[in-house]
């Protein structure tokens, strides 16, 4: 028994001692593998540190951090009503597939007496005077839309049937099939009736195009992917023969600078509008 335990650490001291000439013989080892500059100076060999998990940053975030806002949050109506009614129209626009979906009219539900539930276009409940305005839209074949700015509702109430708002429009539109694209102000990105895009890259109908409006000061902006397709200033003697010339000219105020909504319009036909979001600047 005595001599199992004498002879035990003995034979855990020589194991250590092993173990340290290995240790050494390895120092040694990557010492002289280690590539030598200008001079014979050691290069550094030491390991990268591990990597630090960072926070993901969604597209939301930078959205947010950038001052964006969201106008749809891809679920509910939440900031929407019909224009001149306290709700959205119903039957008329629905949430399909995290987008705003107009509904065709002849698809329209129908009330008992057989005629449709009545429409109207869609307006923020919020209103926005010096903007950038995001969004994408998609269209179906032949299909007339658009986007309005710079809407009054009492204006449109008292002047534009009820529920079809006053404003000025950014034109959603089938360029190759509905006939309104015969004239160039009306075509897909122009400013409705006043000024016709240019150099713009339209995609095919069923895919979606990205939109960015800017309205700040009296200077307006339409952008169509990626490109610049309109640019306009109020208040200039272009802008004021532009609105005399146009279906706008009997409506006092129409071309005023305001504080108004964002709205969709319901033209009858399917078009859906997704990613809706709005950043406030500041006046030029």
């Amino acid at each position: 028994m005595l001599s199992n335990i004498l002879v035990r650490p003995a034979a855990a001291g020589r194991r250590s001692l092993m173990w340290a000439s290995v240790g050494c013989l390895s120092v040694l080892a990557l010492l002289s593998c280690s590539s030598t500059g200008k001079g014979g100076a050691l290069k550094a060999t030491a390991q990268p540190p591990a990597e630090v998990e960072m926070p993901v940053q969604t597209l939301a975030d930078t959205k947010q951090a950038a001052g964006w806002q969201q106008l749809f949050d891809g679920k509910t109506f939440d900031g929407w009503r019909g224009l001149g009614r306290d709700v959205v129209p119903p039957g008329h626009w629905i949430i399909e597939d995290g987008c705003i979906m107009k509904v065709a009219g002849k698809k329209v539900p129908r009330q008992a007496d057989g005629q449709p539930l009545q429409g109207g276009d869609l307006m923020t409940i919020d209103s926005f005077e010096n903007f950038e305005l995001s969004f994408e839209w998609r269209i179906s074949p032949g299909a007339n839309s658009g986007v309005k700015y710079n809407v009054s509702e009492e204006l449109s109430t008292s002047r534009g049937g009820g529920h079809s708002a006053l404003g000025f429009e950014y034109q959603v539109l089938d360029d190759s099939r509905h006939p309104d694209a015969g004239d160039e102000d009306h075509r897909a990105g122009s400013l409705y009736d006043l000024i016709a895009p240019r150099s713009k890259q339209l995609r095919p109908v069923g895919e979606f195009n990205q939109v960015r409006i800017v309205f700040q000061g009296n200077h307006g902006e339409h952008w169509l992917n990626g490109m610049k397709v309109v640019e306009y200033d109020l208040g200039t003697s272009l802008m004021d023969s532009l609105l005399a010339a146009s279906k706008y000219s009997g409506i006092p105020g129409f071309g005023d600078k305001r504080k108004g909504h964002i709205v969709l319009q319901d033209h009858g036909d399917t078009v859906w509008y997704r990613n809706i979001k709005i950043r406030l600047l500041s006046p030029q």
